[in-house]
């Protein structure tokens, strides 16, 4: 079934490029694109007000302003209007959305994300970089997405702007900006299962020359979910301010802020297994948490931009990021064992509870601008990032406990009585010098080249380790055909030292990982629609494999094995086929192995999304699907070893948005209309979490 479905998925991608270049060219006299206006900086272009599925330019890849066409590298954005018209209001929905990016939920508080093989735990935050810790969730994956402008994933490694991590994908987060007129929105929704949901949004100039601009933003979301005794409560602010210091000086501060208060929360999800082997299961309504049970997420940020533009088209930016994520983890769930398909019994409660905070600061500064070499103009970027993360975790033990039966589960059990807490500190310093240059070859030929000097040093109460001048290279060249088509070809790479310990208790290499990457990609109407068609493989080195024990302990050894081996291709078009009509597709393949074999086979080798609306005077309508191929993982039972599988499957959205008047609007969002059941398998324990059934939202917004 999936040797049938994979090509005729990407016919169909593929037959998507081609007649949106045959339609350009019949219709390029006729079609008049609406004018819009768009306003670009050192981010890229705001995504906000231009009604499109698409970016005008971006800066992830290397710092330089450039549009996907010119980047050579596979890029994903969900842009603001996207956002708004199928009610993605968190990053899990918003990956979800995203084509090349599978989202696997663990529990109630936690989801793990993977792109090309590898999940993704590199995060930016208007291009700065910050790591995520999925085993101990503080806030990352819970974000509010009412701040920002768009999501920008990056696929492949990234390790010229963000020295350590995994080579899969980046995700870069930008925020939104103040405007120079005054403008405003307030929304209020109600959703399946008691989810409310309001949000205000303000901005505009604070004096009368507009030198000095503002934004606020707060969102407040009560929801509680398709399953038992689960609630919560999402509260973000976010304020930005904007001064014009000089005509050619510009300072922005910021601030925001996010909790997130659940009650009920699992941890692990539900057993697979019932004792004799067979498929455990339950009502999708089934929580194996505790009515005690909660994972407090928060995050609190203070940001700085002081930007300069020097004669001759340079510019200088410095960053400043301060982050706080924090958890307050009390957890109960009934989620170990294997129950008798009979009595209910064989399960055990997994209790714990957990404290922790990261406080991350993060220093960046770079210039860029363009330089005359050979008679043709040149751009260069060169800059240099500091970094420092500090983590304290406080661990209060681990309780067991027995479920009588667990077919009759209600959570109704006390709270243990914890213990003092054990303390765990580590101290990341990152420190990096990087430079980028965009040469002009010739008419039709560029040639991107970059480097980054990287030195990492961790200091804790368990490990030590130092790397330093870790040289991390860029390259890329992009080849226009015409007007329309540009050949590409790219290679990255990225680091992450790794905490292993080998059987002599040496600390294993650093994880290495390598990119390359080759394809072609399209621009049309100006911008306005793009397409891509890539070629991807990637390599990672150092891959920690089990290997008995450490000498003289009970504690587990790793080998270095080299190494993972991902290869693969991607579809993907985004834009305005005509006036009003946005859509963005994709469709991903790939494949893991290490030593021959699969793995991360949790995450499915193929993908495909389609996601449009169209507008038609007041009416807009729009809808999409998702599909992916089977999943599975391995498991060593006590009969023995079993593969357990979720099939393919498909999930079907619609959206309807009615103007009522210039300043009013409703939306109705319908969410798996089919009512497909699927579940999730977990990558790191023996269960699984059931998705979404249907579900629908319907909002109103105000503009002003």
């Amino acid at each position: 079934m999936l040797d049938r479905a994979s090509p005729g998925l990407l016919a169909l991608a593929v037959s998507l490029t081609t007649l949106v270049a045959e339609a350009q060219q019949d219709a390029a006299d006729v079609l008049e694109l609406e004018a819009v206006s768009v306003t670009s900086n050192q981010l890229g272009t705001i995504t906000e007000q231009s009604a499109s599925y698409t970016p005008g330019t971006i800066a992830t890849a290397t710092r330089l302003v450039l549009t996907p066409r010119e980047t050579p590298q596979s890029i994903s954005v969900v842009t603001r209007q996207k956002m708004d018209d199928f009610g993605l209001t968190s990053i899990d929905d918003v990956m979800r959305h995203t084509p090349g990016v599978s989202i696997t939920t663990i529990d109630s508080e936690r989801t793990v994300y993977s792109a090309r093989g590898f999940e993704i735990n590199n995060f930016q935050y208007d291009g700065i970089p910050m790591m995520r810790d999925t085993a101990y969730s503080a806030g990352n994956t819970l974000s509010d997405v009412a701040i920002y402008d768009r999501v920008e994933v990056l696929k492949g490694a990234t390790g010229l702007l963000t020295g350590s991590g995994d080579p899969g994908a980046t995700i870069n987060l930008i925020r939104k900006r103040p405007t120079y007129d005054f403008r405003g929105h307030v929304t209020a929704g109600i959703g399946s299962w008691d989810d409310y949901r309001s949000e205000l949004d303000v901005s505009g100039p604070l004096n009368d020359d507009g030198s000095i601009r503002g934004r606020a933003v707060a969102a407040y979301q009560d929801r509680h979910a398709f399953y038992d005794r689960y609630s919560r409560k999402t509260t973000a602010y976010f304020g930005s301010l904007e001064f014009d210091l000089s005509p050619d000086t510009l300072l922005t501060v910021g601030a925001d802020y996010q909790d997130n208060d659940p009650k009920g929360s699992s941890w692990g999800s539900i057993p697979i297994f019932t004792s004799d082997g067979h498929f455990n299961k339950v009502s999708r309504s089934f929580n194996p948490g505790t009515r005690w049970s909660a994972w407090e997420q928060y995050t609190r940020t203070l940001f700085a931009t002081l930007e300069h533009n020097f004669s001759g088209g340079w510019v200088g930016k410095l960053q400043l990021n301060h982050q706080i994520n924090g958890y307050h983890a009390a957890l109960g769930s009934a989620s170990s064992g294997q129950p008798d398909s009979l009595s209910g019994s064989g399960v055990s409660l997994w209790q714990g509870k957990y404290v922790g905070e990261t406080v991350s600061n993060a220093l960046d500064g770079y210039l860029s601008g363009p330089f005359q070499l050979f008679g043709r103009e040149h751009e260069l970027v060169v800059g240099s990032s500091l970094a420092r993360r500090e983590t304290d975790r406080k661990d209060h033990g681990f309780f067991g406990g027995t479920v009588p039966d667990f077919y009759d589960w209600n959570g109704q059990v006390p709270e243990p009585n914890w213990n003092a807490p054990t303390r765990e500190n580590t101290v990341v310093r990152e420190n990096g010098m990087y430079l980028a240059t965009r040469l002009d070859l010739h008419d039709d030929w560029k040639l991107i080249l970059g480097s980054r000097v990287a030195d990492y040093r961790s200091r804790g109460d368990r490990d030590d380790m130092t790397e330093t001048g870790v040289l991390i290279p860029y390259a890329g060249l992009i080849y226009d055909l015409n007007r329309n088509f540009s050949l590409y070809a790219s290679y990255t790479s990225i680091f992450k030292p790794q905490t292993l310990r080998d059987r002599q208790g040496s600390t294993l290499a650093p994880l290495e990982g390598d990119s390359y990457e080759t394809g072609v990609k399209g621009e049309f109407f100006g911008g306005r629609l793009n397409t891509s068609l890539a070629y991807f493989e990637i390599h990672q080195d150092n891959y920690g494999v089990a290997d008995g024990f450490i000498d003289g302990t009970i504690e587990t050894a790793w080998r270095a094995e080299q190494g993972v081996r991902t290869r693969g291709y991607e579809a993907e078009i985004s834009g305005e086929l005509s006036p009003g009509w946005q859509l963005q597709a994709g469709y991903t393949h790939k494949i893991a192995r290490l030593d021959g074999e699969k793995i991360n086979t949790v995450a499915p080798e193929d993908s495909f999304s389609l996601y449009s609306s169209y507008r038609l005077n007041d009416l807009t309508l729009g809808g999409g699907a998702r599909w992916q191929s089977r999943s599975w993982r391995n498991f060593t039972l006590p009969g023995g070893a079993r593969d357990f599988a979720q099939e393919a499957y498909w999930l079907v959205d619609l959206m309807a948005r009615y103007q009522i008047t210039k300043d009013l609007s409703a939306t109705l969002n319908l969410n798996n209309v089919l009512d497909k059941k699927y579940y999730d398998i977990s990558p790191y324990f023996t269960n699984y979490t059931w998705g979404e059934p249907r579900n629908m939202t319907l909002s109103a917004r105000y503009d002003f």
